[in-house]
């Protein structure tokens, strides 16, 4: 019989809705492999909705979030998640284990309640470090408020059988916080199946304008920890330079109006921007771009993160940059598949892309070596992989000297 899984997720969503689909990949991974998967997640309809996504029973809760919400609300939104999901996990018999990921943070007192109340383990999954990442960018103030929810944070990784981290900064930052608990390193994947190292489209380069010899994409959400001013300040002065560089910003989020007004206000003509894309539109944009460029804040918490976009960009074959000093700076450098550029100094990021843009063998081998990254380490196959062992008790991960990022702490 097999074994079934209680996948909680607030956020999840399908290829088609875009945005971050790694429990949609998981959780179709693991009943590909024989398990049994419900899963709970939140939607902004009024109504309870059950749907059946390959394979997966999803349930939807009426939960209303969005990015623009204020701190108060989202927290509203956290809790009230949290209380519909008991509710509903109350009533689903037969579940074995349950699969919870953050973010929030707050989702760890579902895992709890199902250990106390129903003897249910749960494995938790840890997306970003919370609430050190909002108390960093300074979302989360009050001594008083902060030492609760560090207090929280470590009850709930001391509650999990086991805890799987997404990068080396979040597992290393977790065994400081509880030494003796098993932590296995899952990053986010590349959809190597989906994605593939091609040739630029002529109709894709004139239906996006792309006719400028070199593409520069952003992907992602445009919020605070992004900090988009990043690479305003590099267009601006590729501008100043007289580089023939297209930036191209793709997505949406609480900051959008406030770039799009500085990129006015600067007259940088060398920007675009474009809407939230679901999957395909990610595949089409990937096409006519040459680099990607994966944006943070300049805080250190902000570097442990695993961003979906890196891999969607090795997937692609694209030339990856990166603006955080962690596990991606090393990444990129190691593999000779992109560069680190210093957040705060624009310079730097156009002295290193100048190079690529005049020497064009360069650019290749940088694209061939991403692609091949993506097929070594981050296939989704591979993440499928391990988290079936993760969840099978399986102890130890067969890994090259290479996948230093998947095998346990």
């Amino acid at each position: 019989m097999a074994t079934k899984i209680l996948y909680i997720h607030q956020y999840f969503k399908t290829p088609q809705e875009g945005g971050a689909i790694r429990s949609y990949y998981l959780s179709r991974g693991l009943v590909e492999k024989g398990f049994e998967v419900e899963l709970i997640t939140s939607h902004n309809d009024s109504h309870y909705t059950i749907k059946q996504i390959d394979g997966i029973k999803v349930h939807y809760l009426p939960v209303k979030y969005a990015n623009e919400m204020g701190f108060v609300q989202r927290i509203n939104s956290f809790l009230k998640f949290v209380r519909q999901a008991k509710q509903l996990a109350a009533k689903i018999e037969g579940v074995e284990k349950a699969y919870i990921s953050s973010t929030p943070l707050t989702v760890g007192l579902i895992g709890l309640w199902l250990k106390k109340k129903r003897n249910i383990p749960y494995i938790f999954e840890v997306r970003d470090l919370w609430p050190k990442a909002p108390i960093q960018i300074g979302a989360i103030k009050g001594a008083l408020l902060k030492r609760y929810l560090y207090r929280m944070e470590a009850k709930i990784y001391r509650g999990a059988e086991k805890i799987v981290a997404l990068s080396p900064g979040m597992r290393d930052w977790i065994k400081e916080v509880v030494a003796d608990k098993e932590v296995y390193m899952i990053p986010n994947m590349a959809d190597c199946q989906f994605f593939k190292k091609e040739i630029k489209d002529p109709k894709l380069i004139e239906f996006y304008h792309a006719e400028t010899p070199f593409v520069v994409t952003y992907l992602g959400s445009i919020g605070q920890t992004n900090h988009l001013e990043f690479l305003l300040d590099i267009a601006e002065k590729s501008l100043q330079k007289g580089l023939n560089i297209n930036f191209k910003i793709v997505g949406q989020g609480s900051r959008l109006s406030a770039i799009k007004l500085q990129a006015y206000l600067k007259k940088l003509n060398n920007v675009e921007f474009i809407g939230h894309q679901d999957k395909e539109g990610v595949r089409r944009i990937l096409n006519i771009t040459d680099a990607t460029y994966v944006c943070f804040n300049n805080l250190p918490v902000l570097a442990t993160n695993s961003p979906n976009k890196l891999f969607d960009s090795l997937a692609s074959g694209k030339l990856t940059i990166v603006n955080t000093p962690g596990w991606t700076k090393d990444l990129v450098e190691k593999y000779k598949c992109g560069f680190y550029a210093d957040p705060l100094n624009p310079d730097d990021f156009l002295e290193q892309i100048s190079v690529f843009m005049s020497e064009k063998d360069k650019l290749e081998a940088y694209k061939t070596n991403a692609r091949s990254i993506a097929e070594k380490l981050y296939s989704k196959r591979l993440q499928i992989e391990k988290l079936a062992k993760v969840l099978n008790n399986e102890q130890h991960f067969r890994a090259s000297e290479d996948e230093v990022y998947i095998l346990t702490a």
